[in-house]
C-alpha cells in the first residue's frame, strides 16, 4: 500500500480557529454523579491534528473507577458552519456528539434512545480554566450529574492560522 500520500501537508481549517483557546494540555480535577465521595484527577489535551484538519481530543481519569480513557476528534462542515465529535473510548464505545462554541463556551450533544449526554465547557477570562459540567439521561428519566471536571491549563499551544 503506497502512503505517500498521508503526509501531504493540508492549510488549516480555518473554521476551527476558534477552538485555539481551548488547546493544550489541561490537568483535571472533578467528581461523577455516579461515584461518590470520590475526586478524581486527570489530563486532557486538545491539540490541532498534524493536517490542521481536526482537533483531537484525548482525556484519562488517574483513578481506575469506571471511566474511561477517550480519544475524540472534532471537525466542522463548512457548507452548515456546524461542528460535530466523534468519540471513541478503551471499552470500544463510540459516539457521536453534536458540537457548538459560542463565546467561550463549548457544548457538545447526542439525543440517543437510552442514554443521552450533554457537556457545557465554559473557558475563563483568563484562558487559564475550564469549568466542565456533564449530565446523562438515561431512558428519558431527568438529567442527572455525569462527570464534572475544572480544567487547568499546564501547557497551552496556541497555533498560528494561516
Amino acid at each position: 500500500m503506497n502512503t505517500k500520500h498521508l503526509s501531504k501537508a493540508y492549510p488549516p481549517n480555518p473554521a476551527l480557529e476558534i477552538f485555539t483557546p481551548f488547546l493544550g494540555a489541561w490537568q483535571t480535577l472533578g467528581t461523577h454523579g455516579m461515584i461518590p465521595n470520590t475526586t478524581l484527577h486527570g489530563l486532557t489535551t486538545f491539540t490541532l491534528h498534524e493536517s490542521g484538519a481536526f482537533i483531537v481530543v484525548q482525556s484519562t481519569i488517574h483513578e481506575k473507577v469506571g471511566i474511561p480513557d477517550g480519544l475524540a476528534i472534532i471537525g466542522s462542515d463548512d457548507a452548515l458552519g456546524t461542528y460535530i465529535m466523534i468519540y471513541y473510548d478503551e471499552r470500544g464505545v463510540s459516539r457521536h456528539y453534536q458540537l457548538s462554541l459560542k463565546d467561550n463556551v463549548m457544548r457538545w450533544w447526542r439525543e440517543a434512545p437510552g442514554f443521552s449526554q450533554r457537556t457545557t465547557l465554559t473557558l475563563s477570562q483568563d484562558k487559564e480554566t475550564i469549568v466542565g459540567k456533564g449530565e446523562i439521561s438515561q431512558n428519558g428519566a431527568p438529567w442527572e450529574q455525569d462527570l464534572n471536571l475544572t480544567y487547568s491549563s499546564t501547557n497551552p499551544f496556541r497555533p498560528a492560522y494561516a
